[in-house]
């Protein structure tokens, strides 16, 4: 099964959104509806940025799910730097819409 990823630089957050909420949530919406296998809360750059990992039966669900954590994100946080990719190989390649 093909392995996705969903990433998003996390900015201000919402009033009343708890920051130790971000990323439970946001990996809650992909547990949903696909098999996480990772997820992280790092700093780039300077930037908070949150990760998820997981595997999908095919792109339009891959699309799917990301949209609905990038959704939930936004939600919570302003967020930028979007991206859902599909990995082949070594390397990470966008979704087309």
């Amino acid at each position: 099964m093909p392995s996705y990823r969903v990433r998003a630089a996390v900015g201000l957050l919402q009033p009343g959104t708890d920051p130790e909420d971000v990323l439970p949530e946001a990996v809650a919406v992909a547990q949903d509806r696909v098999v996480v296998e990772a997820f992280d809360l790092g700093v780039v750059r300077g930037e908070a940025r949150v990760t998820i990992r997981f595997d999908a039966p095919d792109d339009p669900t891959a699309r799917q799910v990301g949209w609905a954590v990038l959704a939930r994100l936004d939600e919570l946080a302003d967020i930028s730097g979007r991206s859902v990719t599909r990995r082949f190989g070594a390397r990470w390649y966008a979704l087309r819409s």
